[in-house]
């Protein structure tokens, strides 16, 4: 059923805003899918809150044109979707790229990044950063293992004091 004008100018209206506020975007082919498959898919990338759209490719284009952003055509030759991730620049990459993984028939077209196009390459190599959990993760272990080795030297110091006095307690009684 052929949408009307209204409900095409309020999807171009949520892509927009999609747009605004999002940290990435993933375009993927997703012809091949089932609709259990898509289904899937979108409810593991809902999890990382990242969005998980199937549009028309011209309201596409146009939302991405009224923002400034330009693609190259190829990608919209192929039935897109877009994953838009909101929280983090790698959890719509690193969603998408490890459900095609098990998915051949999912193909990752390009993507977005700070307003400008990246191709399929560098959405896999984005992949493959760590989150910013993870990164997180790694700073506390960074700063947190020089403390603790200093804490362990400084008891072991402590510990080897009590020991000496216990031995001069003991030879004195």
């Amino acid at each position: 059923m052929a949408k009307t004008r209204t409900q095409k100018e309020e999807q171009i209206a949520k892509l927009e805003s999609q747009i605004e506020t999002m940290k990435s975007a993933v375009f993927v082919d997703y012809k091949g899918l089932k609709v259990k498959e898509t289904e899937e898919l979108r409810k593991k990338l809902a999890q990382e809150n990242v969005d998980f759209n199937v549009t028309k490719n011209t309201l596409a284009k146009k939302a991405l044109s009224e923002k400034g952003i330009e693609i190259t055509p190829e990608i919209f030759e192929k039935p897109v979707a877009i994953a838009f991730a909101k929280d983090d620049e790698v959890t719509g990459p690193k969603g998408v790229n490890t459900f095609a993984k098990d998915h051949e028939s999912l193909e990752i077209l390009g993507g977005i990044l700070e307003g400008k196009f990246i191709d399929a390459t560098m959405v896999k190599k984005l992949a493959l950063l760590p989150s910013r959990e993870q990164l997180y993760a790694k700073v506390v272990g960074s700063i947190a293992s020089p403390l603790s080795g200093m804490v362990n030297v400084l008891s072991g110091n402590l510990r080897g004091l009590v020991n000496v006095l216990n031995s001069y307690k003991e030879t004195i009684s």
